[in-house]
């Protein structure tokens, strides 16, 4: 099975916006519009690569911004179409992170890349799609990227899922440095820090921000769903003020890496 095929079977019985509509969720959905919304400025452009079902393309657009979306797999954008509203100025097509070559160098103010490097199981792979992220993005515009990290997944899916003795006789975690490998039919590829440093160190850009964007939310899952609205409001405000601190970073399932394109 390649990862095109996987993707297709994940997503078309997953419904990725909806992992976001619980409170939970909302905790990344609200944290990453914060940080797109501190850059966004009148009359950018905005481009959404691996947009999914199109959460953050739509929450854009109704800011007033045009919105050009791009979407690998079909259930998706169909998902996607059904949702667009009266007024929105979105441009949806279906194509590959890989490959942007129908976009022009330097053409977009802020470009999201918040799905694909879940995905791409290869440093190929990885490099190519964060190089034409880059590409298309003005010098002094916005790269937004998301990852999965490994240890959060490690420490819920492994060890308090218990599944770690599965994982490491299938080779997806070794027992010195607790590295995580995956393969498209494990459908998540998993970060550290250091491997995100590591791909971005080449590229002509600067990091602004480095953010949890859930943080201890997966942890506290029906909690978080029991707060009343003020108590969540509070939660938030906590978590905004946490979600950059180096000595928690790391413990998030999502992170949310701002850069600046320097050249």
């Amino acid at each position: 099975m390649d990862a095109k095929q996987a993707l297709e079977g994940f997503y078309a019985v997953c419904d990725e916006e909806s992992r976001l509509e619980p409170k939970h969720g909302q905790v990344e959905f609200l944290t990453t519009m914060r940080y797109i919304g501190r850059y966004l400025r009148p009359g950018m452009r905005v481009l959404e690569i691996g947009a999914g079902t199109g959460r953050y393309s739509r929450a854009i657009a109704k800011m007033g911004y045009a919105v050009d979306a791009i979407e690998l797999v079909q259930s998706n954008i169909d998902r996607f179409c059904e949702k667009i509203e009266e007024g929105m100025k979105i441009r949806l097509w279906q194509g590959n992170a890989l490959d942007l070559s129908a976009i022009s160098d330097g053409e977009y103010d802020m470009v999201l890349l918040l799905g694909p490097m879940y995905h791409l199981y290869t440093p190929g792979d990885q490099h190519r799609a964060f190089s034409e992220a880059v590409r298309v993005t003005k010098i002094g515009g916005h790269l937004m990227t998301a990852y999965c990290i490994a240890d959060a997944s490690i420490l819920m899916h492994g060890f308090v899922k218990g599944n770690i003795h599965s994982l490491i006789e299938r080779g997806m975690v070794d027992t010195e440095k607790f590295i995580a490998r995956s393969q498209p039919e494990d459908i998540f590829q998993l970060w550290r820090k250091e491997d995100i440093e590591a791909l971005t160190a080449s590229f002509p850009v600067c990091r602004l921000h480095y953010a949890a964007t859930d943080l201890a939310a997966n942890y506290q899952r029906d909690a978080i769903d029991a707060m009343d609205d003020e108590t969540f409001a509070l939660y938030m405000k906590y978590h905004f003020f946490l979600c950059e601190r180096p000595d928690l970073v790391g413990a998030t399932h999502h992170v949310l890496d701002v850069l600046r394109r320097e050249g």
